[in-house]
């Protein structure tokens, strides 16, 4: 897997932003950041060194997921500075983030659950996140310090993931989708598809073999404060694949102090204080042009938009009851949200439905995490895709990334398909 790198799948290595670890930078919530990480980004940086944790990361995952620029933009961006064929490694893992979209177009709901059986029956695990995980204090350095870093930074790097995801399907044999749940609330880019598909990955419920990783791979890409030497990952790879495919989680010690123990920031169902909002008004946008942003969509305004359109950013209850975000992500999209000039509602699909019926005409961006209701009440558009689409869906995404790249040798050949 991979992540905290471009997309925000994990099955790839990292990023390209100056060598600083992911949980020291800080994300501005602008367009001007984002547009200043795409500048920043050194290709050749990003192939020798994205899989450690201190490699050259580009921090772009948070505004690709939030739509402060396109898959395309990025490319676009880069491309100016840096020639690159299609088939280097920067591209390959913009490619992972449209695999997962792919997927999730041609699997709906299912994504949510197991593909394939991994290793054990679904049954054979637990549906409940232990304690000690949620506290960062497991005693296991690698998994306590992610935790840590995690809350600290709303941030991973790609490794650290997968290596979070591996300790608790295989070896603490919880669930991959209670975990999956609880990690895309803590996170600032976590989108539902690549995060997911992410964890099936590293289950082995949406690949051929589960991820497995020790304190060897650890003590490679990891700095000394992530080592875990004399820990139950401090084995062969033989013993963990058996350790994987038995039922019994590994024997864990509990410390009933914990005096070391972390305090997990709450996950909100709803804005936080000092995120202003309203109730959905029909009053304001009786017979006028609305254009709706919502959190998957904060690029800039399209530039045909008539002069007195409203721009309204919109906050739906029915989503946010389902998956609850930390407060660091709700105000990172509440801030850019207002750098757009909109006027922010919070309310449910029949209020806003009710609210917006009057409306001359109602726009947004496509996005899969609020279609379901946008396309009752809006015209959708679409947001130019930087891969040819592929049908019918492609079970893995080798086979995809044949097909969407056919043909094509030089990024430039994949930007001169994109409409003008």
């Amino acid at each position: 897997m991979s992540e905290y790198t471009i997309g925000n799948s994990w099955h790839r290595p990292s990023q390209a932003y100056g060598g600083e670890p992911a949980a020291a930078q800080a994300f501005e919530p602008s367009l001007a950041a984002a547009q200043a990480r795409i500048a920043a980004v050194d290709p050749a940086a990003y192939a020798r060194s994205r899989n450690a944790l201190d490699g050259a990361v580009t921090g772009l995952s948070p505004y690709i997921t939030h739509g402060f620029v396109s898959l395309t933009e990025v490319l676009a961006g880069v491309q100016q500075r840096h020639a690159l064929e299609v088939q280097h490694k920067l591209v390959f893992e913009l490619g992972w983030r449209a695999y997962f979209r792919h997927v999730w177009q041609h699997r709906g709901e299912a994504i949510f659950d197991s593909l394939h059986e991994g290793p054990l029956p679904d049954a054979a695990y637990a549906r409940e996140l232990p304690d000690d995980v949620r506290q960062a204090c497991t005693g296991v350095p690698v998994i306590d310090q992610a935790v840590r870093t995690l809350y600290q930074s709303g941030m991973l790097h790609n490794h650290a993931r997968m290596w979070l995801a591996s300790y608790l399907v295989h070896v603490r044999k919880i669930h991959w989708r209670p975990a999956a749940d609880w990690l895309y609330g803590h996170l600032l880019d976590g989108d539902l598809a690549s995060n997911h598909l992410s964890w099936q990955w590293v289950a082995g419920t949406g690949s051929r073999k589960p991820y497995l990783f020790n304190a060897d791979n650890v003590a490679r890409y990891a700095p000394p404060a992530w080592y875990s030497p004399g820990t139950v990952i401090d084995v062969s790879y033989e013993a963990l694949d058996q350790l994987a495919r038995q039922p019994q989680p590994a024997p864990h010690p509990v410390s009933a102090a914990r005096p070391d123990a972390t305090e997990a920031p709450a996950l909100l169902a709803a804005p936080p204080l000092g995120v202003q909002v309203s109730a959905p008004d029909a009053s304001v946008v009786q017979n006028r042009e609305v254009w709706l942003v919502h959190p998957w969509s904060l690029g800039e305004l399209p530039a045909d938009l008539p002069p007195d359109t409203l721009v309204i950013g919109l906050w739906l209850q029915d989503f946010h009851q389902a998956w609850p975000w930390s407060e660091r992500r709700w105000r990172f999209v509440a801030a850019r949200m207002a750098e757009l000039g909109a006027v922010m509602w919070w309310g449910d699909a029949a209020a806003v439905g009710q609210a917006l019926a009057g409306a001359h005409r109602v726009r947004c961006r496509a996005e899969p995490h609020l279609q379901a209701w946008l396309s009752r009440w809006a015209e959708c558009l679409p947001e130019p895709t930087l891969f040819p689409e592929v049908s019918p869906g492609c079970a893995s995404f080798s086979a995809w990334w044949t097909r969407s790249t056919r043909g094509l040798a030089k990024a430039d050949d994949l930007l001169s398909r994109l409409p003008r």
